[in-house]
């Protein structure tokens, strides 16, 4: 299977994708992702800049490098924009502000804390994309040893549910004991923590809401609460370029993770009609994803997001037909993923489709002596 867009690594060149607008490509090292796009916004006072990668002194050289081929100076960016609360669009927030004064713009949801952030297993990819990317890796690895003539002895290639993002420290939603991740990924937990306490994070000093207008590139764009892949992720919509800037909400060749464990009822059913209101947007002539190359077709993407969740649910019946008897949120993950999956991720992706079939009424539920959660589809 060929290498997702997503998962390309950052390329240094600097790209002007709209008007006033340039691309700028920032590594990261995420489970299925390759780089984080920060778009720069030009104007008349220098520039506002839209998710700065994650923490770190790795990703500060690169943004001083991007800039520079753009030149511009950090000093030259006015505002930082942050489109959700994952730290690989909120990491390089704090030098702009501590450095150089920049305004932080996030949605009014929005609640800075780095290990909260990842702790909470709230990674950028769906699981299904994960696997797909485990393919990919294995099958280049097979083939680089088949050209050498390599004797294999049994090599996993695949990084195990559990280290696909987790969380601990007490009971999942669904009940039963918490999976504990690796030591590598608790370690760099640990690492990404002491980043957090030690780098002044700074606060949101302009919080925007549905409907806001904010003046970035010489003319008005429209903030879009886009709920779903977080509670508070946010979009711009630029109708005078027809351009769309869109976080993680709509990525060009993966689904974004949607986890069970949200401040919302129903994770899923916001997404869906978030996904809805993007898809009516008129006018849409160039699409700005964090992840992945700009696209054309923001309606046509939506609906496929959506049904690939169609699917998910459709095969969520079927496994309920199937066991004919009230069934645990592990013995549906464990039917809808393939066992190298199953862990914590794969339980939140399932706990979040048959919390969103209970909620429309086409699932009931209900807590066994231990306070695990059974489902029946109706």
């Amino acid at each position: 299977m060929a290498q997702r867009q997503e998962q390309e690594v950052a390329r240094t060149e600097v790209t002007e994708v709209a008007p006033n607008i340039l691309r700028m490509q920032l590594p990261i090292r995420m489970p299925g992702l390759g780089h984080v796009n920060m778009y720069a916004l030009l104007d008349d006072r220098g520039a506002a800049v839209i998710d700065p990668g994650l923490p770190g002194p790795w990703t500060w050289q690169a943004i001083q490098d991007r800039l520079r081929q753009a030149d511009l100076r950090p000093k030259d960016i006015h505002t930082v924009l942050i489109t959700h609360s994952h730290p690989d669009h909120f990491g390089g927030a704090q030098r702009f502000v501590k450095e150089h004064g920049a305004t932080v713009v996030a949605h009014r949801s929005f609640r800075f804390g780095l290990a909260k952030s990842i702790v909470e297993n709230q990674p950028e990819v769906s699981l299904n994309d994960l696997e797909a990317q485990q393919d990919a890796d294995a099958g280049r690895a097979d083939d680089q040893e088949d050209r050498a003539g390599a004797h294999r002895h049994g090599h996993d290639h695949s990084h195990g549910g559990s280290d696909m993002g987790g969380w601990w420290g007490g009971p999942s939603p669904w009940g039963g004991a918490q999976p504990r991740p690796p030591l590598s990924r608790r370690l760099l937990y640990r690492v990404f923590h002491m980043l957090g306490r030690g780098m002044n994070v700074p606060e949101v000093t302009h919080p925007v809401e549905q409907g806001d207008l904010i003046d970035l590139a010489g003319r008005e764009m429209f903030v879009l609460h886009t709920p779903g892949h977080t509670p508070d992720h946010f979009c711009l919509h630029d109708p005078e370029a027809g351009v769309f800037i869109a976080g993680d909400h709509v990525l060009p060749t993966i689904t974004p993770h949607i986890s069970g464990i949200s401040s919302s009822e129903d994770p899923l059913l916001s997404f869906f009609y978030s996904l809805d209101r993007v898809g009516e947007l008129p006018d849409i002539r160039q699409v700005l994803p964090a992840h992945g190359h700009p696209f054309t077709d923001l309606k046509g993407r939506a609906e496929d997001i959506k049904a690939h969740h169609y699917e998910r649910l459709d095969r969520i019946f079927e496994i309920s037909r199937h066991f004919g008897r009230p069934a645990s949120v592990k013995e549906f993950s464990e039917q809808l993923f393939r066992p190298r999956s199953w862990g914590s991720m794969a339980e939140s992706e399932t706990y979040a489709h048959l919390e969103h079939l209970r909620h429309a009424g086409k699932a009931e539920s209900h807590r066994d002596r231990q306070g695990v959660l059974f489902y029946q589809t109706g």
